[in-house]
């Protein structure tokens, strides 16, 4: 789907893609839009749109939704080994691999004449010249190609680990949700913090951690590296600038935000990690049942991760639990809007509140999608 912003690329700017969960793409575009991308184009899984320096430390930093920021190094046709190598040579690998550095290929070839990914990989691999016996394998570039009807993409990864990645959750529950999602999840809400927010199966916390980063504005990625650093071009003194910027715009908490779960340890995991994010004295954690809540001051948004009851057996057993749900919104929280990501209409039909849904995607090769009242 061609974006309206779609425009030439400015001077200095590059073509980048921000991935994400396929289903997404309309939340990560409206952030990229918010820091002032210029967007180029959607596609299942991601965002094309063009970036200077500034912006592309900007969207590794701020972005909530997205997965990982690639640039742009080369686009071209090939469908001989003389024509990958002719093309590959130009690229100016030097500006992306530091001294002892390794790259590493992704490589993904659809209906293409050159379909074998492992020799693609090798044969950029000798063109970089990059010795990895005596380069350090702890020190990767990585690099993902793509092939699609012998059309190639070459994309140096600028995000290094996975954005999910914040560093702050260390410890799990059962099923954790991706702070991606979570993030997606609030975003695709319209929720921005100015009132109270109400996970009741909150797990080790992702969503009120999430939310109390958003509400504070704080950056989600302020608390870890990324590849882009390690890049020969890389300029310390504008990221300590971006950074500094981001830093500046963190505000207090002001809503309440509350988790709560009927699983002690997964409370104490909450804690902690909520602990890590910087974020303890905006989040308040409760240890108890969803039939132990009480009313709270609103009205307010009660967005949850239920149990989704894919399993053969496991729907009946949740029945209860789903109009159990609903009736805590209707009682407990009157005038609340009630959200949550679901897997099971039948179930969700059990809350006896009329949702329509906001988006769809998958959780752990789940599908799933967010529907809100």
């Amino acid at each position: 789907m061609k974006s309206t912003a779609a425009s030439r690329p400015r001077l200095g700017t590059h073509d980048c893609f921000a991935i994400c969960a396929p289903g997404i793409e309309a939340v990560t575009a409206a952030e990229l839009l918010s820091l002032g991308a210029t967007i180029a184009a959607t596609e299942p899984g991601g965002v094309s749109f063009q970036a200077d320096a500034v912006l592309l430390y900007r969207a590794n930093l701020e972005l909530r939704t997205a997965s990982r920021v690639l640039k742009r190094v080369a686009q071209f046709d090939a469908r001989t080994w003389f024509e990958l190598e002719r093309h590959a040579k130009k690229i100016p690998w030097g500006a992306l691999l530091g001294a002892g550095m390794v790259p590493e290929f992704e490589v993904t070839s659809r209906k293409s004449k050159l379909y074998h990914n492992r020799g693609i990989a090798e044969r950029l691999e000798r063109i970089v010249g990059a010795d990895t016996a005596t380069g350090d394998p702890s020190r990767t570039a990585r690099f993902q190609v793509r092939a699609v009807r012998d059309h190639f993409t070459i994309s140096a990864d600028a995000s290094g680990e996975l954005l999910h990645r914040r560093g702050y959750r260390l410890e799990t529950a059962k099923a954790p949700l991706r702070e991606t999602l979570a993030a997606a999840m609030l975003l695709g809400c319209g929720w921005e913090g100015s009132t109270p927010l109400v996970d009741p199966f909150c797990g080790s916390g992702t969503i009120p951690i999430e939310a109390a980063l958003l509400a504070r504005r704080i950056a989600p990625g302020l608390r870890r590296a990324f590849a882009f650093e390690a890049w020969p071009d890389f300029d310390a003194t504008l990221w300590a600038r971006v950074r500094a910027d981001a830093e500046s715009r963190i505000i207090a908490g002001a809503a309440p935000i509350i988790g709560s779960d009927r699983d002690a340890g997964a409370i104490e995991a909450a804690r902690a990690n909520a602990a890590r994010a910087g974020v303890s004295a905006d989040v308040e954690f409760r240890s108890l049942p969803l039939s132990g809540m009480e009313t709270i001051p609103g009205p307010g948004l009660l967005l949850t991760n239920p149990p989704y009851g894919v399993r053969i057996g496991e729907e009946k057993a949740l029945r209860n639990l789903y109009a159990q749900l609903g009736n805590v919104a209707r009682t407990l929280l009157p005038g609340w809007r009630v959200a949550l990501l679901g897997a099971n209409p039948r179930l969700e039909g059990q809350v006896g509140v009329p949702l329509h849904e906001v988006w769809r995607t998958s959780n752990g090769g789940i599908p799933v999608h967010l529907v809100t009242s």
